[in-house]
C-alpha cells in the first residue's frame, strides 16, 4: 500500500480526477485504437505523468492508475497479452511517480482499476460471474503493492460488479463499486439491473464496499440514480459519489472493434456546464465527485475552486 491519507480532507469532500484515456489522446498526435489509453502510455509514459501532476495541481484527492485498458481480454486478442504484468507495473509506477513529483504524498491516494472485462458499456459480453473472478483476482494483486484503494469502475451488470467487488476484497484494501447506467434516465444499469440490485449482488458475497458510484454515463443519466445510490449508501453507511462522462448516448453498436472516434462528444459540458452538475449531487448527498472521459484537469481545478477554494494549485 502507497502512503497517502486523506489528512487535509476535512469537509466530507473527496474530490476525484478526470478522464485519462482520452486526455491522453488529446495531447499526442497518435491515433485512437482500441488500446487506446495502454497504447499512449507505452510509447510516451512521461505524458502519464503529466496527466496525472495535472490532476493533482487541479486539486484531486484521488488519482486512478492508467490501467483501464492494460488488461489481459484488451492485450491478447491484439497479440500482446505478453505486456500485461508490465504495463500494470508501469501504470503503478507512473501514477507514484506523479505524486511524488506534485508533492502530495501526505493527502493524495492513488486508486487502483479493475475495469469491464471485455469491453466498456457491454455486460452481454461477459463471461459468467466464476469464470469473471480468476481474472479480476490476478489484476487487484499486481495492483494492490501501489495503491491505496481498488476501484472497480464502469461495471455495467450486476455479476461483473460482483465479480470484481469479490476479487478486490481479497487484498484487504478499500473497495470502492462504481456503476455504468443507461443513457436513457432510467437510473438502472447498462444490464438493465437496478443499483440496488448491484449492490446485493456484492453485500450477499461479503464484501463490504467502502464506496458506491456512478459513473462513465451522462449526466442526466447520473442525476436519475442519484436517489437511489444516496439511499444505497446511507443503508451501508458509506459515501456516495459520481463522475460523469462528456460523451452524447452510447451508440447501439459500441463494440470491441470501435474506438472513441465513434463516440459523439458534447460541447455543453465545458467546465462551468460540468459544475452545475456537480453542485447539484453535491447538495443532494453525493461526497465523492470528479469526472470521466472528456473531463479534465481544466474541470477538476473549476470544481475544486468552486467547492473548495483555495485549494487547487496550493500542493502544486
Amino acid at each position: 500500500m502507497t502512503t497517502g491519507t486523506f489528512a487535509a480532507v476535512t469537509d466530507d469532500l473527496i474530490i476525484l480526477d478526470g478522464g485519462r484515456g482520452l486526455e491522453l489522446l488529446a495531447r499526442t498526435d497518435a491515433p485512437p485504437t482500441q488500446l487506446w489509453s495502454a497504447a499512449v502510455m507505452d510509447a510516451d509514459p512521461d505524458l502519464v505523468v503529466e496527466v496525472h501532476r495535472d490532476y493533482l495541481d487541479a486539486g484531486a484527492d484521488v488519482i486512478t492508475i492508467n490501467a483501464f485498458s492494460a488488461t489481459r481480454c484488451r492485450l491478447g486478442p491484439r497479440g500482446r497479452e505478453s505486456d500485461y504484468a508490465r504495463l500494470q507495473q508501469l501504470a503503478l509506477d507512473l501514477a507514484g511517480r506523479a505524486r511524488r513529483e506534485a508533492g502530495r504524498e501526505d493527502d493524495a491516494l492513488i486508486a487502483g482499476c479493475l475495469a469491464p472485462y471485455a469491453w466498456a458499456y457491454r455486460p452481454d459480453l461477459a463471461p459468467s460471474f466464476h469464470d469473471l473472478v480468476p481474472g479480476f483476482t490476478e489484476t487487484a494483486a499486481l495492483q494492490a503493492p501501489g495503491v491505496d484503494l481498488l476501484l472497480c469502475e464502469t461495471m455495467a451488470s450486476a455479476r461483473e460488479g460482483a465479480a470484481a467487488a469479490v476479487a478486490a476484497a481479497t487484498t484487504g484494501l478499500p473497495v470502492w463499486m462504481a456503476w455504468t447506467v443507461e443513457d436513457h434516465p432510467t437510473g438502472l444499469l447498462r444490464s438493465g439491473e437496478t443499483l440496488r440490485e448491484a449492490a446485493e449482488a456484492i453485500t450477499g458475497r461479503g464484501v463490504e464496499p467502502a464506496a458506491l458510484l456512478v459513473n462513465c454515463s451522462v449526466p442526466e443519466a447520473i442525476d436519475a440514480a442519484v436517489g437511489e445510490l444516496v439511499a444505497l449508501a446511507d443503508e451501508l453507511g458509506v459515501p456516495a459519489g459520481a463522475y460523469a462522462n462528456g460523451f452524447g448516448p452510447i451508440i447501439e453498436t459500441y463494440s470491441t472493434s470501435s474506438t472513441v472516434e465513434e463516440l459523439p462528444r458534447r460541447h455543453d459540458l465545458d467546465p462551468d456546464g460540468h459544475l452545475t452538475w456537480i453542485r447539484r449531487w453535491h447538495a443532494a448527498g453525493l461526497s465523492i465527485l470528479g469526472g470521466c472521459c472528456e473531463i479534465g484537469p481544466a474541470h477538476i481545478r473549476r470544481m475544486t475552486d468552486d467547492l473548495r477554494p483555495g485549494r487547487s494549485g496550493a500542493q502544486g
